[in-house]
């Protein structure tokens, strides 16, 4: 399919009657078509004012009718729903939503996609591949996703292969477009088991081999693709990909040997020549020294280094699986074929011969043979003769200097195509083709039609597989309005079918068409252009497709269904047969002429072997398929989004308005017609038809023909609909003069009371200042009288205060004065006293002194005078040998006894050394920590620190001297006669004293200050304290429980301890002990060394023990089977299960044992409950509640060293966590409830228990949430958009424009009220406690808003002003329940809905086009990003008001609205490039918000003693220590 307009369109435009006011088109010389208004009419000319201010004078018949509605709401996704069919109105759609940013749009079942020259990620992630897998075409915005899904489904479904044609000229996106195909075949089809690369990524991987050898730049596009395309993806009986093939046809052959200016040749002929030594190694130079590459004066692209290129174009071939031989042999080729362009022929000796010129074509010539590896006198003889077979033998016949370059460019063509060739089955090679797959999807890249000023063969034959792809897409279209006329059940037999099939004719029909007659004239050795133009204009001289050149004999030109295309004969015969021995001479592997090849064999081998099989069979395959059609335009004549060009023209979007036209162009649903012209016949619309006879009634008043009344639909002739927007016009102006003239008079009316009113008012006014004067003078009369009388007070009592003041402060000096001289004088008779007090008793002092002196030296006389007696008492006892051995050995024992003390003393000190060492080390990790937080506080209180030191050292200063004057007292007091100096030196004394006291109040002061700081730092620390022994706490557990972990696991965990074994109890438990009830050991102990010591006398024999304990294990579960599977209910508000399934696992000691299977029976058994079929809600929160009833007594009550009370209390010497680890220890375990227990440690099941009862715990959450999703989804999306009221026995005002009553739509919100209250009620009847429910409607009003908001992005039809104030009002009702839920229940779900609040509040404000981005993003939607507000600006539509977007321009002229949305484009513009990819659609939280500490800290305590019990309980003994508790 084309994508390109007829020069000469011939489409039946929409007739319509012109009238003033009339909205229309009209034909510009720059611009195509304008938008413009009809304001009247010069004789039989109408004048038209364009939205630039021009005045257009044209032909009625010129014109073009045009829908102001449609523009308002920014186009229409598919441009058959047009109200108008007209090329303007196309090519307008188009822009409108380009604008827009919205690129795709559909005609139909086919795409047409604009190529935005920009990156916009966000609509090819993968949420976005998402949201359109599965989804029905049309359902959401236009998209490639959608053709691609569309395709697969189709695939899958019928079992049949399918095909997708992505056409358009150069640079369009068609390669983009073809790599999102398989990107979304690859993301929705998967990849077989096994394969490490997706096929994309395979395809991908090749794409710089096939762009170096395939791609070049053109006049429109740096990397311009000048071959076809045929991606094969294939996949295997279960949709997944197993393999893919790439096909190529119609490469551009010609650009190897001639290129224009600005144009370059194959961009692998510039990397060679810039790959440095390779580039010396094969004696090539600077592209300029190659007239292959040399015609053009462009060498480098911007932005692109050709070595780099070159490097890539290497790594490619590495990964394809090229080996380095088959790598030198390509780029010799290349290297080659550039040598040989460089080759000049001049004339020969003898007539019509030629020579090589010069030494440079030698030393090219040469290089050429070489790198053919080639004789160079062959490849000579090659170039400049040609051989003829006769029968008498073989003709050599020379040829002149063009023959002979004609026969190097052909020589050159043909090697390229050749290698070209090769590589592409290389790449198919190591991308790897499923042989057996049954199922294909094949993408199909090819250029569109090609014309030229003088078109070759290659042309020729590119615009004849286009003829081949239009005439499949006529047909196609055909078929769809075929198969919706049947759809909707009216007669269709008489429409025409237009097609191109005498194009085809003329160019493929036997024995007459251009083909045949090419094939015949090449069967004869003496044919020219000049015989085959003669014979082609005189067996088809008459058609009307084919035109003769004026000024030529042999060109002739050719009325493709896109232009004409003027065609020489193809190329002077004699070049083209050249081309084709030198085609056959390189299928001969030792490179020799073919001798003796007759012409009719030349012909067929390149013609039917080069054309037909590359583009008859290859058109073949996809067009017998299911094909889908996506069209590329380019909208600029270069690479940059700078404008709109209407001149660029989607040919096969028109085909298909064609089409559409030749039938029924227009379409309406019954309900939309009667909307928009049910006013034109108001006496039928009492609500006594239907929809469906309201239409034939109007249509019928009208007096309208050749219209069809279809099940769902009224389908209209063209110009129809121009009659009928005529008629609503002329009744909508009637309307508009009654309205007009019922305004001006009461306008009139109004200025009449207001001019009356007015003079009224002047009156008074005037009056009022009069009276107002004289009111004025009386009062500052008054007012002056009143001032002076106050200005004389205030003088007098002025001078009065001033003499008061005066004396009071007199009177306080004089008696402040006497005060301080009776202060001094008592204090100086006190300091008298203090001297004298002091003196009186340092004399007491130092005669007790004397007096204890005196006594200890008298005892010490005593003393030593008894020492000598006992010494010369020794002496004498010393001089006998008994006393001495008898002494030796009291002596020897005392030693004895004291180094075994000293011993004893050390083994102590160690080990409380290494007590104290341990201790430390962790004292000084705490004190590390807490020495980090006191170091800030240090620094602070440094400063003061200094402070206080320098006046302690002033003050010992001060003492000092003072002391030294008390020194001086004391020697005053002796000496009694200078008393007067002591007077003195007092009087200093007390001097010193003053200032000494002043800096020591200063003293105290700052020390008060630092004192108060360090109480903030000390309390300060002693909060970090507290959480760290907290922390300790929490540390210790852990490493206790990962101790018993420890343990466990290198013991090895016990084997059948699972529920899940085919074995008896007994045979579980057989090997159990059992000792006597008077020991109180329980059936779930495991034994230790310790208590294998007990006798046995008391106990049975080992079979009657383990018999007797299957018995008590078939018990006790049998009673907890039953609390699991009964409803116990609740008790206060307590779950009866949980807590008597807790009291009986502590009565049985469940928790001391090693081994034991109760623990995974209780797990089992809830799971069992969950799965039966039912209400299943229901259970859900029942189990919800009494499972995290159990896991709080478990998390408060158990720890890793033993089952402790939370209430157990620490020493007073136990600090640190030794202390604490060693008072846990040997402290007496207590539960609640029964404090008469034994000790006991919980055991590695009872700790694994735990974990598994909080995974229970988030399961239960989860799963509940994800079916309430379930549930609410089907609900949101009922709530999305505004349900369309019902017209039967609607009243007669209800029809008539904007007269539509609001009525009540609260029926979809109100069923999510209900859910919302029935979840409540469950919640609360099941007494789930209030922090999962605020968790779970946390959520649950997430999702809301997810879904909401997700929706509303989706789908165009939810962002109007009515469905604005719909949503609105349902989250008001939201609101509403919210608040009589209160915040113990609800929590912050009203904040959950942040995004959609704001996004609906943005769609119901007036005046969107005052306002800025910033207020935009500040005020009104500070929640939502620049992606997601510039989506909702552009699918904005007001369908109440008629109100404008920020992004809705008004007759295309610049406004504050456009600037808005282009600060947002060039916002997204700059992200693009930072962010790869940026989604604006909202995901799902799908993680549990709370953990075991958060319920721990949340639930508030339970008390499992104070219950009342069921009845069953007493029925099993192993229960009945609960009843007699209870009693």
């Amino acid at each position: 399919m084309g994508l390109y307009f007829y020069t000469e369109y011939s489409q039946q435009q929409t007739k319509m009657n012109p009238r003033e006011g009339s909205k229309v088109y009209v034909e510009d010389k720059n611009l195509a078509w304008v938008a413009g208004e009809i304001t009247g009419f010069v004789g039989k000319q109408v004048q038209v004012i364009t939205t630039s201010g021009k005045k257009v004078l044209t032909a009625s018949e010129k014109l073009c009718a045009r829908d102001a509605d449609e523009e308002e709401l920014g186009g229409v996704d598919d441009m058959t729903k047009l109200t108008y069919l007209n090329e303007p109105g196309v090519l307008y759609n188009i822009e409108k939503r380009y604008v827009l940013n919205d690129i795709y749009t559909y005609t139909g079942s086919i795409l047409i996609a604009v190529n935005p020259f920009t990156k916009l990620p966000h609509l090819y992630n993968a949420h976005m591949m998402e949201q359109y897998k599965g989804a029905p075409f049309g359902e959401l915005s236009p998209h490639v996703f959608a053709v691609a899904d569309v395709s697969y489904r189709a695939m899958m479904t019928e079992g049949r292969s399918q095909s997708i044609l992505v056409s358009g000229e150069s640079g369009a996106g068609k390669t983009e477009t073809t790599k999102l195909i398989m990107q979304y075949l690859t993301y929705v089809g998967g990849r077989a088991a096994g394969d490490d690369r997706t096929v994309e990524q395979q395809v991908l991987e090749s794409n710089p081999l096939l762009e170096a050898f395939g791609n070049a730049r053109t006049a429109r596009n740096d990397n311009s693709s000048r071959f076809g395309k045929f991606v094969e993806i294939q996949f295997d009986a279960s949709g997944r990909i197993s393999g893919a093939a790439i096909r190529t046809y119609l490469l551009e052959r010609s650009r190897v040997v001639q290129i224009t200016d600005p144009e370059r040749n194959y961009h692998c002929f510039y990397q060679l020549c810039a790959s440095g030594r390779d580039a010396e190694k094969y004696k090539l130079g600077h592209p300029s020294d190659f007239h292959y590459l040399n015609q053009s004066k462009v060498y480098e692209l911007d932005g692109v280094s050709s070595a780099e290129e070159y490097s890539k174009t290497r790594r490619a071939m590495d990964i394809v699986g090229i080996s380095h031989e088959d790598q030198e042999a390509i780029f010799r080729t290349l290297a080659a074929i550039l040598h040989l362009g460089n080759i000049e022929f001049s004339p020969g000796k003898e007539h019509d011969s030629s020579v090589i010129k010069g030494q440079n074509s030698n030393f090219h010539m040469q290089t050429a043979a070489d790198l053919f590896r080639c004789d160079v006198n062959l490849l000579l003889a090659t170039l400049c003769t040609r051989t003829i077979q006769t029968r008498e033998g073989s003709i050599i016949k020379a040829l002149d200097c063009n023959a002979a370059i004609a026969s190097r460019d052909a020589l050159a063509k043909t090697v390229y195509s050749r290698l070209f060739d090769w590589l592409v089955e290389k790449i198919n090679r190591s991308v790897g083709q499923d042989l057996n797959s049954q199922i294909q999807i094949g993408v199909l890249d090819i250029y569109g039609f090609e014309c030229f000023k003088y078109n070759s063969f290659e042309q020729f034959c590119i615009n004849f597989a286009n003829e081949k792809l239009q005439q499949h897409f006529n047909e196609h279209v055909f078929k769809m309005e075929q198969e919706e006329y049947r759809k909707e059940k009216i007669d269709w037999s008489y429409i025409e079918f237009i097609d191109n099939q005498d194009v085809l004719d003329l160019i493929e029909k036997k024995p007459i068409g251009i083909i045949a007659l090419l094939d015949e004239a090449c069967m004869f050795p003496k044919s020219t252009h000049v015989t085959f133009s003669m014979k082609l204009f005189q067996h088809v001289r008459d058609h009307a497709r084919l035109e003769k050149a004026k000024f030529s004999e042999t060109d002739f030109t050719i009325s493709h269904y896109a232009g004409k295309a003027c065609s020489r004969s193809p190329i002077k015969l004699i070049a083209f047969w050249i081309k084709i021995v030198i085609m056959l001479w390189l299928n001969t592997a030792i490179f020799c002429l073919l001798p003796n090849a007759p012409l009719f064999l030349v012909f067929s081998l390149c013609h039917r072997r080069s054309f037909q099989d590359h583009h008859t069979n290859f058109l073949l395959w996809p067009l017998d398929l299911s094909t889908v059609y996506v069209s590329s335009i380019a909208l600029f004549p270069c690479d940059s989004p700078i404008g709109f060009a209407n001149d660029q023209y989607p040919v096969g979007v028109l085909e298909a308005v064609r089409i559409s036209l030749a039938g029924y162009p227009t379409r309406r649903i019954y309900s939309e017609f009667v909307d928009r012209f049910g006013l034109l016949a108001l006496e039928f619309m009492d609500g006594s038809y239907d929809e469906k006879a309201l239409t034939e009634k109007i249509l019928q008043k009208l007096k309208l023909e050749n219209f069809q009344m279809g099940r769902t639909k009224v389908f209209l002739r063209a110009g129809q609909i121009g009659i009928l927007d005529s008629r609503r016009a002329e009744v909508l102006d009637t309307a508009a003069k009654r309205i007009q003239r019922r305004l001006q008079t009461f306008i009139a009316h109004r200025n009449f009371v207001s001019i009356r009113s007015a003079a009224f008012s002047l009156q008074a006014y005037c009056r009022g200042c009069l009276a107002r004067k004289i009111y004025a003078a009386k009062r500052e009369t008054a007012a002056a009288v009143v001032i002076q009388k106050y200005v004389r007070s205030r003088l007098l009592r002025h001078a009065y205060i001033k003499l008061s003041s005066g004396a009071i402060v007199i009177q306080s000096n004089i008696r402040g004065f006497l005060t301080r001289q009776k202060f001094l004088h008592g204090k100086k008779h006190k300091a008298a006293t203090l001297i004298q007090a002091r003196w009186r008793m340092c004399m007491f002092r130092s005669a007790l002194r004397q007096h204890q002196t005196s006594i200890i030296a008298i005892q010490c006389r005593w003393r030593q005078k008894l020492a000598k007696r006992e010494l010369r008492r020794l002496k004498q006892e010393a001089n006998e040998a008994g006393a001495l051995r008898m002494a030796k050995n009291k002596l020897e024992k005392q030693l004895e006894d004291l180094t075994w003390r000293v011993q004893l003393e050390k083994r102590l000190r160690v080990s409380n050394d290494e007590a104290k060492l341990v201790e430390i080390s962790k004292l000084q990790k705490l004190l590390e920590s807490l020495n980090l937080e006191l170091d800030a506080a240090k620094l602070a209180t440094i400063n003061e620190c200094n402070k206080n030191a320098m006046l302690q050292n002033q003050l010992e200063l001060s003492m000092k001297e003072k002391s030294a004057l008390e020194r001086e007292v004391v020697a005053m007091a002796e000496i009694r006669k200078e008393n007067a100096l002591l007077k003195n030196s007092l009087d200093t004394l007390e001097k010193k004293n003053s200032t000494l006291e002043l800096d020591l109040s200063k003293t105290q002061n700052d020390s008060n200050d630092s004192i108060q700081k360090l109480q903030e730092v000390e309390q300060k620390c002693s909060k970090l304290q507290q959480n760290i022994q907290s922390l300790d706490e929490k540390l210790s557990q852990l490493e206790d429980e990962n101790h018993v972990l420890r343990q466990k696991a290198l013991i090895g965990s016990p084997k059948g301890n699972r529920p899940g074994f085919m074995k008896t109890f007994s045979e579980k438990f057989s090997g159990a002990m059992v000792l006597p009830s008077s020991d109180r050991k329980h059936i779930y102990d495991t034994p230790t060394p310790s208590k294998l010591i007990v006798p046995f006398s008391h106990g049975l024999s080992e079979s009657r023990q383990s018999k007797l304990t299957a018995e008590r294990h078939q018990e006790n579960y049998a009673f907890l089977s039953r609390c699991i599977k009964e409803n116990l209910g609740f008790n206060n508000g307590k779950p009866l299960a949980a807590c008597i399934v807790y009291k009986c696992l502590i009565h049985w000691r469940a928790f001391e044992s090693e081994r034991t299977v109760i623990f995974d029976y209780i797990i089992a058994g809830i799971n069992d409950v969950l799965k039966v079929e039912g209400e299943l809600i229901f259970l859900q929160t029942y189990w919800l509640s009494n499972s995290s009833a159990l896991l709080c007594l478990l998390q408060r009550n158990l720890r890793s060293n033993g089952f402790l009370s939370a209430s157990t209390q620490r020493t007073p010497g136990s600090t640190g966590l030794p202390g604490r680890v060693a008072y846990g220890l040997k402290s007496p375990i207590k539960y609640i409830g029964f404090d008469s227990m034994p000790h006991a440690e919980a055991r590695f099941p009872a700790i694994l228990f735990k974990q598994q009862l909080t995974a229970c715990v988030e399961k239960l959450f989860g799963v509940i949430r994800d079916n309430l999703k379930k549930e609410l989804g089907p609900l949101l999306g009922s709530c999305i958009q505004v349900p369309k009221p019902s017209r039967v026995h609607a009243g007669k005002s209800s029809r008539s424009p904007g007269g539509v009553p609001q009525q009540s739509h609260s029926s979809q919100w109100d069923s999510i009220i209900k859910f919302l209250d029935s979840l409540m009620s469950r919640l609360r009847e099941n007494h789930v406690p209030s922090f999962f429910i605020r968790k779970l409607f946390n959520q649950v009003f997430s999702f809301i808003n997810i879904s909401l908001f997700n929706s509303l992005l989706l789908r165009r039809e939810c962002c109007t002003f009515s469905n604005g104030e719909y949503v609105k009002s349902g989250l008001a009702e939201l609101e509403k329940w919210i608040v009589n839920a209160t915040e113990e229940f609800s929590g912050t779900s009203w904040h959950e809905l942040n995004c959609i609040r704001q996004a609906v509040g943005f769609l119901v404000i007036h005046q969107k086009r005052k306002k800025s981005l910033d207020e935009i993003r500040q005020d009104l939607c500070p929640a939502l990003t620049v992606r997601q507000i510039y989506r909702i600006s552009t699918m904005y539509w007001d369908d109440k008001y008629g109100t404008q977007s920020v992004s809705n321009e008004a007759s295309f002229s610049i406004s504050y609205g456009l600037q808005v949305v282009a600060q947002m484009r060039e916002i997204l513009s700059k992200d693009n490039q930072n962010i790869t990819s940026n989604s604006f659609l909202l995901d799902d939280d799908l993680s549990i918000p709370f953990s075991a500490e958060d319920i721990d800290k949340a639930i508030p305590t339970i008390d499992p003693s104070d219950i009342e019990l069921p009845t069953f309980v007493s029925e099993y003994p192993c229960a009945l220590f609960l009843v007699q508790h209870q009693n």
